[in-house]
């Protein structure tokens, strides 16, 4: 059995760097446009919030530092899920012409977007070096129970929408509507102490729109979540990744009628 899931670990980590590689094959700046794509949108949008809407004084003075945090980890999300959605039908002929658990395809299409997460990272850092943040400990070990917890999101999402996108492709055009919508209400681009009190308490029911912000306070203000809102979140979403996993488990055996 270990021999097996060994396989499959070598499976998925094969197909998830063939993906990375071919990627940016054909581009004149190769990997530098995973680090690149993130970077040119935060220079627009923190020049627009911070400059034309001047946010950095609305009780955030790391502003910049926010919004660049808070933009890498929802391009991991956007990226992950989109990826995932349109994994099996991306590799078709895997699924068609030969056997490979179906699985694999959907976890090494999420990997290939932590891969680029991770490169992202990097430009983190050196931002909060340059901005003289040190976080601290609890901090950082929050920061990657987040990122942990934002890959099981991608992922459960993936296992739910990947087996539907073969029969309705649409779901693709509806997806990248969502995606904007998401990123509007959740604090991204703007701080989620500008929302009316109210406000704030529903749009953390969101999980997307919580680790964000949390990341955000846990990194560079210090404040964390306490850790009765920590628990109900992971049981939200290894409910949902539950949920999904039984989901993909009854639905992939006919998937390659529609292909």
């Amino acid at each position: 059995m270990n021999k097996k899931h060994e396989n499959y670990k070598e499976l998925v980590m094969r197909l998830a760097k063939t993906d990375f590689k071919l990627r940016y094959h054909d581009s004149f700046l190769g990997y530098i446009w995973a680090i690149l794509k993130p970077l040119l949108i935060f220079t627009v949008l923190n020049f627009v919030f911070s400059s034309i809407f001047n946010f950095k004084n609305s009780g955030t003075p790391l502003y910049s530092l926010e919004l660049l945090t808070a933009l890498m980890l929802f391009n991991f999300f956007a990226e992950g899920t989109t990826a995932g959605m349109r994994s099996l039908i991306s590799k078709a002929q895997l699924v068609t012409k030969t056997y490979v658990p179906r699985w694999t395809i959907v976890v090494s299409s999420t990997i290939n977007s932590l891969f680029v997460f991770l490169m992202n990272l990097i430009v983190i850092i050196l931002f909060f070096a340059a901005y003289g943040v040190l976080p601290s400990i609890g901090a950082i070990i929050i920061f990657l129970l987040f990122v942990v917890l934002l890959y099981i999101i991608v992922l459960a999402f993936s296992f739910l929408t990947a087996t539907v996108f073969v029969r309705f492709r649409d779901l693709s055009m509806i997806w990248e509507v969502v995606v904007m919508i998401l990123m509007y209400i959740s604090p991204v681009v703007y701080p989620l102490s500008l929302m009316p009190e109210n406000l704030q308490k529903i749009m953390l029911f969101n999980p997307l729109g919580f680790i964000i912000h949390f990341t955000k306070q846990a990194l560079i203000s210090g404040h964390f979540a306490t850790v009765s809102q920590i628990f109900v979140l992971i049981a939200v979403i290894f409910l949902f990744m539950g949920g999904s996993i039984l989901w993909f488990n009854r639905s992939e055996k006919t998937i390659a009628e529609y292909m």
